[in-house]
């Protein structure tokens, strides 16, 4: 029999790193339209539909020191005889962040935490739309440095115009 020291090797007091908990995930808001239901569904015309994805993020503090993050997603799938459906999720998660340096937060509040909550949202869609009678419309990641890049480009082009 071999004796091992459970506390061999392990440090006595780990490092605290950067840090996040979600602590709570909520549909904030929702709404599916399928406005040519059920003659869309059985379209002879079975052309791939025109998406039009939107994709925002929002932040802000708490009183109790955590942070609300909104992800809104909407969808909007049309061919040419019009639209076939329209889906808006607004999707929220309270998370705490420890261990970040205050000119880092902003970024990890809208590019890591929407990454958190994108999985979830993802699902809700593919399933609303399976619902809704049409394949599940599964969503391709979403570069949220890239949207949120973008975001501050834009902000910085207005504030000098």
């Amino acid at each position: 029999m071999t004796d091992i020291d459970a506390g061999a090797g392990i440090p006595e007091q780990a490092p605290e790193g950067p840090g996040i908990r979600i602590l709570a995930q909520f549909v904030r808001d929702f709404s599916f339209e399928n406005p040519r239901a059920p003659d869309a569904l059985r379209a002879a015309n079975a052309a791939q539909p025109q998406i039009d994805l939107g994709v925002e993020m929002n932040a802000r503090g708490r009183e109790d020191g955590l942070f609300e993050v909104d992800l809104k997603l909407s969808a909007r799938a049309a061919r040419d005889d019009g639209p076939l459906f329209v889906v808006e999720l607004l999707y929220g998660g309270v998370f705490q962040i420890a261990g970040v340096a205050a000119e880092d937060v902003e970024p990890v509040l809208l590019i890591e935490c929407p990454r958190y909550l994108f999985p979830f949202a993802r699902r809700i869609i593919a399933d609303i739309t399976a619902e809704g009678g049409f394949p599940p419309f599964l969503l391709d990641p979403i570069d949220f440095a890239g949207v949120y890049a973008a975001r501050k480009e834009q902000a910085q082009q207005i504030g000098h115009a």
